[in-house]
């Protein structure tokens, strides 16, 4: 019986406000080392020496990251076969579901291990222990979590109340599960904290594909029974496969834990365990966490970026743009993008959800992207706006193209300012280089191609009436955007 990975890449990330966006969310930021937090968790099975087959890893994203999953999972050379789109997110049981059936129907059934994209695991070989022994209650047909040991009485995770224990593997000890409790108040935390007959919910499973369904079947049919209409009526794309949206949305919006796991602990159920593990886990869930993680320097600040601290202690500063000088600072977080700076009280970022809220109530596109728009070909950075004018900075990467289009509302000048840019504009194709520039008016269709080795680079100056990205018509596209 094969292990097999699967990663829930469809978070939101809005505690970690202004470098988390909707379009760009935490699991594709770099917030501990150089790699992105998906790009981890894509490695996190390397070097496991188990006794079973381990394939290639699942992943489950929505429509708008697709191809930001593909790019960085080829950044770290993952060998990524299967991406299932999800219309809209229905949290964790109805995702795990979409898993399962996939599992048996492609391959059979197999011992599912399910992973949030947007966590850290630093203790790597401590988590490999920890899922030999669980693969071993898995294929007896267990249920299985991982309970993080508790080191502060945290109220943003949710609590495992671990029972008796079942038996120890390679040294690893196993409990029977009394409940589950969803982010307590501070003195119920500390009473938790203090018993030490809890846990923290680390989000991540692991069971066999057909005992899963069989849970699901039982105590939720209506997941059960969406998510199989979404799978037979889903359409393949290439890597992606597209889950039909109606039968999807059918599916109540419930995740693992309380859709079945408590349950079975309500049912006293002996078959669902959890294996107590300190494999240095967050789920980076504030910009609290993101402090807790880092390196800090002599005064128990971690700094990013260009910043120059005086009298400045305990605090997060990152800064992407420009300086940044503090001057008697004390437990802040400071983080400078492009387009926003937030300060906040290190004890108070859990309430960066609330401002994201606000910002999308508003219709304020902060919520949604960055200046800087990733594109499956490249990314954008839009320089200036005006009422009847938009610069941009575009970056084609070697080897990609944008669509062929035409646009309705506006016109657009481009100019080569690194590489050599290969146009479609109308019937004629020709080259541009370095310094050279071209017009496209309106209603004309067109095209940019870097057919080179090295990234392209375009200065686009876009003017008419209206100026937004819906205003597209695409009639061939290599990502099959309509």
């Amino acid at each position: 019986m094969k292990l097999s990975p699967v990663v829930l890449a469809g978070g939101g990330g809005t505690r970690l406000w202004p470098l988390s966006r909707e379009h760009y969310p935490k699991q594709f930021l770099s917030l501990f080392g150089e790699k992105t937090l998906l790009q981890n968790t894509l490695l996190r099975m390397d070097g496991l020496n188990t006794s079973v087959e381990v394939a290639d890893p699942l992943i489950i994203c929505n429509e708008a990251h697709r191809f930001l999953v593909t790019e960085q999972s080829a950044q770290v050379s993952r060998n990524i076969n299967n991406i299932i789109l999800e219309p809209k997110g229905r949290n964790t049981a109805p995702a795990l579901t979409v898993a399962a059936f996939h599992q048996i129907e492609n391959e059979g059934d197999a011992v599912i291990i399910m992973m949030p994209a947007d966590h850290i695991i630093t203790e790597i070989e401590l988590f490999h222990d920890a899922i030999n022994a669980a693969l071993k209650m898995a294929e007896d047909n267990y249920l299985v979590t991982f309970g993080v040991k508790p080191a502060s009485p945290e109220t943003g995770y949710g609590y495992i109340h671990i029972a008796d224990k079942i038996q120890a593997i390679n040294g690893q000890l196993i409990h029977a599960i009394s409940g589950f409790t969803e982010k307590p108040d501070r003195p119920t935390a500390e009473e938790y904290l203090s018993s030490g007959d809890y846990l923290w919910n680390s989000g991540i499973f692991m069971m066999k594909a057909s005992v899963w369904l069989e849970k699901i079947k039982l105590l939720q049919p209506l997941i059960h029974d969406a998510c199989l209409s979404a799978l037979n009526k889903g359409k393949t794309d290439g890597l992606f496969f597209r889950l039909e949206e109606t039968s999807f949305l059918k599916s109540p919006d419930d995740s693992i834990d309380y859709a079945v796991m408590e349950k079975l602990a309500q049912n006293n159920d002996d078959k669902i365990a959890v294996i107590p593990v300190d494999v240095g886990w967050s789920d980076v869930g504030a910009w609290s966490s993101v402090w807790d993680i880092n390196d800090k320097d002599s005064n128990n600040n971690h700094i990013e970026g260009d910043v120059i601290a005086e009298q400045t202690k305990n605090c997060l500063i990152k800064s992407e743009r420009g300086l940044i000088v503090t001057i008697g600072c004390e437990d802040m977080v400071i983080v400078d993008t492009d387009d926003a700076i937030m300060i906040a009280d290190k004890d108070k970022t859990q309430d960066v959800k609330k401002i994201v809220e606000k910002l999308k109530k508003e219709k304020r596109s902060e919520f949604l992207t960055h200046r800087k728009v990733y594109r499956p070909w490249g990314s954008y950075d839009s320089i200036d706006t005006g009422e009847t004018f938009q610069a941009k900075r575009l970056i084609v990467n070697p080897g990609k193209k944008l669509s062929l289009q035409s646009h309705e509302k506006r016109a657009e000048h481009w100019v080569v300012v690194k590489g050599v840019a290969t146009v479609t504009k109308g019937e004629e194709t020709f080259l541009l280089y370095e310094n050279e520039s071209t017009y496209i008016p309106l209603g004309v269709k067109h095209r940019l191609e870097n057919a080179g080795d090295e990234p392209l680079e375009i200065i686009e100056v876009q003017s008419g009436s209206y100026l937004g990205e819906d205003d597209i018509i695409r009639y061939d596209d290599d990502f099959g955007r309509g």
